[in-house]
């Protein structure tokens, strides 16, 4: 490729080599994904969009032919027509590629404010405008944002996967994240940090400690460790890449609630070692999972997760265009916690692989949901890397609940609604102490749904529960559900049964 000339003392390149490369990757990656079938000329149009949105001054004007002359496609910059091109074949990919190129070379040699904005943002532009004919989910990230994403999944460099807090003038080991080397070298929470590798910590900043418990993957770093009430010991730990610690626990009374930030590729791992844990040490008696805030992450992780807790049967149902898209999503292998008794709590920021996790245990009598409705994401993306190391995601499946009603849009409606005050809060526990659950009609509504819901339905159902932010109530209305076994089977029962003719999947 020869560069644009635009003036004798000014010389910009726009790399169309790599810039085909992008948007040939990601239309092909796109076409055969989507909910709904497109041709690769909509998407370009679709696309092209982004060049107005860049720059104002800048039209594309689609000219029907008229017999005599073809269809052709106009480019007007303020009152000047600039160029004009035929319009690509739309089922041919090459074609609306150069296509493409040819008017972003075109707009990229006569506006200043493309070449000012720059290459990566003009395919940033193009890639909004054509998701934004999709759905609120599919979207482009750029190079360096999609390399900040992934370290933001794996973990950055290496550590020994604790949380540091102060107790008094102390520093202590806060929690320990089950997937690093800590947690396998058998660290306690609640132990005293007194030194790393000979340096003493003791009145220096925590976040200056945490930088000396990081380093290459594979250095070694020297512990001074001190139990409450024994004799200080030194304990030596190799650094890892540690995943960002998503579940943490908090045991009361022997009820556990297990807060759960995001679904990353090690969240069910987490979760089962702290289960086993509590399990064990603890003798806990019932379980919260606090979901308020998870905008979720993993699918699989999400049904790895309800494996832990159900014995068997379907977790979700993914459905698409694509035959891959398509799957039932089945567990089976054992409950680790033996039946005992499973209070979720959610909110209106609770989405994605929490609401599958949620929606599964719920349905299956599994668990007493509390709080307010969801957010209400079912769409499932897809994730390919792209030339330049973007990534696109594309939504390319639905999610439907085990009795078979869709997520996206109506989100969970609560067995107990924590969001239209004290005074329904406490009519629904009285209720509850009869045997009797206030929401069950509405519940059963919400699970009678079936795809497509038309927006005013949603609307209607959504509003009884409102979505909302948790509160402090809201842990105290789980915590007793799951330690009144009255109130937590009246709960379960308003759940209609999954081996009903009438809840079968469509």
């Amino acid at each position: 490729m020869t560069p644009i000339q635009v003036r004798a003392d000014e010389v910009v390149t726009l790399n169309q080599s790599l810039v085909a490369s992008v948007i040939e990757s990601a239309l092909r990656f796109i076409h055969p994904r989507t909910l709904e079938p497109q041709d690769f000329r909509t998407f370009c149009f679709w696309g092209l969009d982004g060049l107005t949105a860049i720059d104002p001054s800048i039209s594309l004007t689609i000219l029907p032919g008229d017999g005599k002359t073809s269809q052709s496609v106009r480019m007007d910059i303020g009152q000047k027509e600039i160029a004009s091109f035929t319009p690509p074949n739309g089922a041919d990919l090459s074609s609306c590629v150069q296509f493409t190129i040819k008017v972003f070379n075109t707009a990229w040699a006569h506006s200043k404010t493309l070449r000012a904005v720059g290459q990566e943002a003009l395919m940033q532009s193009f890639f909004d405008e054509l998701f934004n004919h999709l759905d609120p989910y599919s979207r482009y990230v750029g190079p360096d944002p999609a390399a900040d994403d992934r370290r933001e999944r794996s973990g950055d460099e290496g550590n020994i996967g604790v949380t540091l807090g102060l107790s008094h003038d102390a520093v202590i080991i806060a929690s320990i994240n089950a997937n690093g080397p800590a947690w396998s070298a058998g660290l306690d929470a609640g132990t005293y940090l007194l030194a790393v590798n000979g340096q003493r910590v003791k009145g220096e900043n925590l976040d200056e400690i945490a930088s000396m418990l990081q380093g290459p993957a594979g250095r070694a770093v020297r512990l001074t460790l001190r139990k409450p009430g024994e004799a200080a010991f030194e304990q030596e730990i190799r650094l890892q890449q540690v995943p960002p610690q998503t579940v943490y626990i908090e045991v009361k009374n022997r009820v556990a609630i297990f807060r759960i930030t995001a679904f990353s590729s090690d969240t069910a791992e987490e979760l089962s070692q702290y289960l086993d844990q509590a399990l064990t040490e603890d003798k806990i008696r019932a379980i919260i999972l606090d979901l308020r805030g998870d905008r979720g992450g993993v699918l699989q992780q999400a049904v790895t997760a309800v494996a832990l807790v159900l014995n068997h049967g379907i977790a979700v149902v993914t459905k698409g265009r694509d035959p891959q898209a398509n799957h039932i999503w089945t567990v089976q292998g054992g409950d680790m916690t033996q039946n005992l008794p499973i209070a979720i709590l959610v909110d209106g920021r609770t989405a994605s692989a929490a609401e599958i996790l949620a929606a599964a245990l719920a349905d299956h009598r599994r668990a007493v949901v509390v709080g307010s409705a969801t957010l209400g994401k079912g769409l499932v993306q897809a994730v390919g890397q792209m030339p330049n190391k973007g990534e696109i995601f594309v939504t390319w499946s639905r999610v439907l609940a085990p009795l078979g009603w869709p997520l996206q849009g109506v989100g969970i409606i609560p067995q107990i609604c924590t969001s239209r005050g004290s005074a329904y809060l406490q009519e629904q526990l009285s209720a509850l102490q009869t045997g009797h659950l206030l929401n069950e009609s509405l519940i059963r509504v919400s699970r009678d749904l079936r795809y497509p819901v038309p927006v005013p339905r949603i609307l209607e159902i959504r509003r009884q529960c409102p979505a909302a932010l948790g509160t402090e109530a809201d842990l105290d209305v789980a915590r007793s559900i799951v330690t009144h076994p009255l109130l937590y089977k009246a709960a379960l029962r308003a759940i209609p049964d999954i081996d009903a003719p009438n809840t079968q999947l469509p």
